[in-house]
């Protein structure tokens, strides 16, 4: 009686190094354009973010004839539910104000926020920092 020889099946390890060499090539490819999307999104939140902001800024200062001391009198007033997270820095303490001078009533002693800003000091996917959008 003759032994034969069963064939194994399986992959060899040439098969196996050429199908990790592929997956780590389409990885290293993926993966900026992954970071990218992520940081595009950011700014995207980042903008919108700011935008509602400036208008409740805005809106309290026509209604009330006179500017939000802080943040926290536009959620007081029901100008905005809550204060949004910096999606830069992944916290709602980090917002800087400007303030201004310009009084709206004669009832106004204080000056109040006129404008906001991220509290970022990295640079945006334009060129300017997120502190100055």
């Amino acid at each position: 009686m003759k032994k034969t020889r069963q064939s194994a099946s399986g992959f060899t390890l040439i098969e196996l190094l050429i199908v990790m060499t592929i997956i780590a090539i389409l990885a290293t490819m993926a993966i900026p354009r992954f970071i990218g999307a992520i940081k595009a999104a950011r700014e995207a939140v980042l903008r919108e973010d700011l935008s509602v902001m400036r208008n409740a800024i805005d809106s309290y200062t026509m209604d009330k004839q006179k500017a939000p001391q802080s943040l926290d009198d536009l959620v007081q007033s029901g100008y905005l539910r809550v204060i949004p997270e910096d999606p830069m820095t992944h916290s709602k303490d980090t917002w800087v104000t400007d303030t201004s001078d310009a009084m709206y009533s004669i009832d106004q002693t204080e000056p109040g926020i006129s404008d906001v800003h991220s509290g970022s000091d990295e640079t945006g996917t334009d060129g300017q920092p997120y502190s100055s959008w």
